[in-house]
């Protein structure tokens, strides 16, 4: 009962998006019925245009990701316990965070071309930094008493960074980390539909460009949707690695 509660609003969204296309409240041409648009993805799932194109845009968005992951969760530990580290790579950080990552697009075009190479280059640049400043946070924030303690029974700084460091760094990485992923999608499908030969961003595109509304609208709400199972996944995920605080 509590879960439907909780996303009863969508149901309503759902309901008042079918009337209101089927009342001729709003233009068809702006928002097709909710009904054609899933017939639309079925069709769209028969003819395997959306399992492809998905398959491919989830490719690249896990491999930038991964990589974002990994090495910004070491960049930004490192930044936190090395203080050259930090000399080094913070202004660098803070230069490039603000920056809209979208920008970056036309860069790793030219890079790496119209592949999956540039895509994924894309992703990762713009989620390592979540990343990095999340890991960074939570390292530098560890609680002295531990490291002083950890430092007094004869553990080397290896041992401390691992034991100490990295644990109380969890929870700040996983917050920055859930940024990143629904940063991924937003990358992902910016850069298929600018520059791009497959993928769901270039399927939202080359829909819309040839007058197939609804079936562009079935495309953008299987984004919406990947997006959500992926965060609801992520933070199950999380929940079990941080059950040890509890």
């Amino acid at each position: 009962m509590t879960a439907v509660m909780r996303y009863l609003p969508l149901l309503i969204l759902a309901l008042a998006w079918e009337v209101s296309a089927r009342a001729g409240l709003v233009s068809t041409l702006a928002l097709p019925p909710l009904s054609d648009v899933a017939a639309a993805w079925l069709e769209l799932v028969k003819d395997g245009e959306l399992v492809t194109n998905g398959a491919a845009s989830l490719w690249r968005a896990g491999a930038g990701l991964v990589l974002a992951i990994v090495i910004g969760a070491g960049v930004g530990i490192f930044m936190a316990w090395w203080r050259p580290v930090n000399v080094l790579l913070g202004p660098l950080v803070e230069m490039f965070y603000p920056m809209p990552k979208s920008a970056l697009i036309p860069v790793t075009v030219l890079w790496l071309g119209f592949g999956n190479g540039s895509k994924i280059l894309l992703i990762f640049l713009g989620c390592m930094l979540p990343v990095t400043i999340g890991a960074f946070n939570g390292a530098r924030s560890s609680e002295q008493v531990l490291v002083w303690s950890a430092r007094s029974m004869g553990a080397n700084r290896l041992r401390m960074l691992w034991d100490v460091v990295v644990p109380s760094a969890l929870p700040e990485l996983l917050n920055g980390t859930r940024t990143a992923l629904a940063l991924s999608f937003i990358l992902l499908v910016s850069s298929e539909l600018i520059a791009a030969q497959q993928g769901l961003g270039h399927l939202i595109g080359f829909l819309g460009a040839s007058g197939s509304y609804d079936a562009m609208f079935a495309v953008v709400l299987t984004v919406a949707l990947l997006g959500f199972i992926a965060d609801r996944l992520y933070l199950l995920l999380a929940h079990r690695m941080l059950r040890w605080q509890a």
